[in-house]
């Protein structure tokens, strides 16, 4: 796909942010789509006004797209987000995330490894889980969640906030996937 209106009709909503930029090689708008971990580091401070207020709402977050829901306005050293924000946060054992809500948004928490409680309330309805290693969940917009670190380790989780179903994806013509009709 080599320009936007191409993109636009799969995409409608598709905005020019989407487009390689003109005058830009390949390469150049692919590098600057690439997040690498060694050059990201935690920030302490996305969150600092919470743990100021409480310790033990002390935690880091890591972005890789965008700058997340932590309120930090901006940061250079991120990938441009679209149609989503994606970032790692380390929860200190015995430290929590208060409750909160999006109301835009659904955002995905992964656990990668540690033992977190998650709280949802909505409603005045209330529901728990413990997540361990591997295990996801998806929080719809407009529900309270709170997750506590209730292990002996920092937990490590991927944070991702974002939007609907995207359209499906295509095929190159001349690849077999692109005749099978789904």
């Amino acid at each position: 796909m080599s320009d936007l209106s191409e993109q636009q009709k799969i995409d409608p909503a598709a905005g020019t942010s989407l487009a390689r930029p003109e005058g830009t090689s390949l390469e150049a708008w692919m590098t600057s789509r690439v997040a690498r971990y060694e050059t990201r580091k935690y920030d302490w401070d996305a969150l600092k006004f919470q743990a100021d207020l409480d310790p033990k709402f002390r935690r880091a977050q890591m972005r890789y797209v965008g700058t997340g829901g932590t309120g930090v306005a901006s940061d250079s050293n991120t990938v441009a987000a679209e149609h989503f924000t994606f970032s790692t946060m380390v929860i200190p054992a015995g430290h929590e995330g208060p409750p909160h809500l999006h109301t835009d948004v659904e955002e995905v928490f992964f656990l990668i490894c540690g033992k977190l409680k998650v709280v949802i309330e909505q409603n005045g309805e209330r529901y728990e889980t413990i997540l361990t290693d591997r295990d996801l969940i998806s929080v719809p917009p407009g529900v309270y969640r709170e997750e506590i670190n209730i292990g002996d380790e920092d937990a490590l989780m991927c944070v991702m906030l974002g939007s609907k179903t995207p359209v499906r994806p295509t095929y190159p013509a001349d690849h077999p996937l692109a005749k099978i009709k789904r």
